[in-house]
């Protein structure tokens, strides 16, 4: 993969991989040594994984992305990055062909195409000690361009997958997605910097998949039904129910 032509950002390095573990703990690996922000892609992944250590499928004709950077802020501002990655990645397939009104974000990690789970989004990162900063952040982004896992494999009452190359009709290949997923997220990083949160939240929200409609979120200790009211200023989820309304940090949610 090269960084040559189709306005590659400035700024953004890029480390292709044709095999790897995984992109976030090639990332980790690389943190010590790397201080500016660099995507490392993969075309295989051997042992990639998901949110609470899940297993993450990377069929073929998927693509595996991670970006390392060294946040400035406080660790709970740097992991609102989940939402300026869902938000590119959406801007992303919508360069490329996905009509605007069939790519949704899907709380809290995943981006779907017509309600099929096409890409998730998993952040990691380490501590720099006191202070309550962070020595560096991977933002793991796992796109089922040409493929997708078997559905028979998926959790029963989760979304089904999708790959992108259904939606559009055509092949899409790892450059032409990693150019306009690099040049997408370097917007909205930017404008995360220098404005913060909320215009982020409000792009989000514009596609957020089943805002003011039923949902279940499946806390580590409990299993709540209820309309999904909005995100907060936090990224926290708000779910109304007959008990009120519930203020959400993670959680699994089920259509």
């Amino acid at each position: 993969m090269s960084r040559k032509g189709g306005g590659w950002p400035q700024g953004y390095g890029l480390h292709s991989l044709r095999e790897i573990d995984s992109t976030n703990a090639e990332a980790a690996r690389m943190a010590a040594s790397c201080h500016a922000p660099v995507w490392i892609t993969a075309e295989r992944q051997t042992a990639g994984r998901g949110r609470r250590g899940r297993a993450w499928a990377s069929p073929e004709g998927a693509l595996a992305a991670t970006l390392l950077i060294r946040p400035a802020e406080p660790a709970g501002t740097a992991a609102l990055r989940s939402f300026v990655a869902a938000v590119a990645l959406a801007e992303a397939f919508e360069t490329l062909g996905a009509p605007a009104g069939a790519v949704t974000a899907k709380w809290p990690n995943d981006v779907l195409l017509h309600g099929c789970k096409a890409a998730g989004i998993l952040l990691e990162s380490a501590s720099a000690g006191a202070g309550g900063g962070l020595a560096w952040m991977a933002i793991g982004i796992g796109i089922n361009l040409s493929g997708a896992p078997d559905a028979a494999l998926i959790e029963a009452g989760a979304v089904p997958p999708a790959s992108l190359a259904e939606v559009l009709g055509r092949p899409v290949d790892r450059e032409e997605m990693m150019i306009a997923l690099a040049r997408a997220y370097a917007a909205r990083e930017a404008e995360f910097v220098a404005q913060g949160f909320a215009p982020i939240r409000s792009r989000w929200l514009a596609r957020a998949a089943r805002l003011g409609a039923p949902i279940r979120a499946r806390t580590a200790r409990e299993t709540l039904d209820g309309i999904f009211d909005t995100v907060d200023e936090t990224g926290h989820l708000l779910l109304r129910n007959g008990d009120g309304l519930h203020r959400i940090p993670a959680a699994d949610v089920f259509f």
